[in-house]
């Protein structure tokens, strides 16, 4: 019979993402909103399967990565998952030697935003921000830099203003801690657009320049 070596590869290289079964983890709170981010539509990722980068088909909720790249529920020192016995269905059937049972339950639904969030006026924002700065727009005025210049540059800078203003009004007005904001509207575009070699200077003034890294 095959069994776990407890060898930490797999927490250690990545975290999971969460499908529609794993909801009763995160409605029990067995796993805090702090520890998940989201994965927006159209955003890059990296591909483990495939081993590439893409642009992400569909929204998908993850456990956070540490600074290491591995998932913050494991503890490297006891070589443990610190939320083993209610862990996601992806580490569930993950077994580095059988992948067959971990590709099962990949095919499955994933977890989203909507899945997640109950209130009302949380949802509504979540859908402002995805109408007014999708990711794909984003990825589309970036690629129109060198034909446009700055009219692209400052398209670009109107999506990174509207996404850095939701979240600090969300906090300043509702109460929302910042540690919630990554799984209420995915991780700031003001980072993720380092993906692209560029990167956001914030001007004391409080005008954002876009320059490359």
């Amino acid at each position: 019979m095959l069994t776990c070596k407890r060898c930490g590869k797999c927490c250690e290289s990545s975290s999971p993402t969460l499908h529609v079964s794993d909801l009763t983890l995160v409605t029990s709170k067995y796993i805090d909103w702090t520890n998940l981010y989201t994965l927006r539509k159209g955003e890059y990722v990296w591909d483990n399967i495939n081993r590439k980068p893409i642009q992400a088909p569909t929204e998908m909720i993850k456990i956070r990565e540490g600074e290491n790249g591995g998932c913050v529920c494991y503890d490297p020192a006891k070589r443990a998952c610190t939320i083993y016995s209610h862990r996601p269905a992806e580490c569930v059937a993950l077994f580095c030697e059988d992948t067959s049972r971990f590709f099962e339950v990949y095919d499955t639904p994933r977890l989203t935003r909507n899945d997640i969030i109950r209130e009302p006026s949380l949802l509504r924002l979540v859908e402002e921000q995805e109408l007014k700065c999708p990711y794909g727009n984003l990825v589309e005025w970036i690629s129109r830099i060198k034909s446009e210049g700055e009219r692209a540059v400052n398209r670009i800078i109107q999506l990174l203003r509207f996404d850095y203003d939701m979240r600090r009004l969300v906090n300043e007005r509702l109460g929302v801690p910042p540690s919630h904001m990554d799984l209420l509207f995915g991780r700031p575009m003001m980072e993720t657009i380092g993906a692209f070699g560029l990167k956001v200077v914030k001007e004391p003034d409080g005008s954002f320049l876009l320059t490359t890294k």
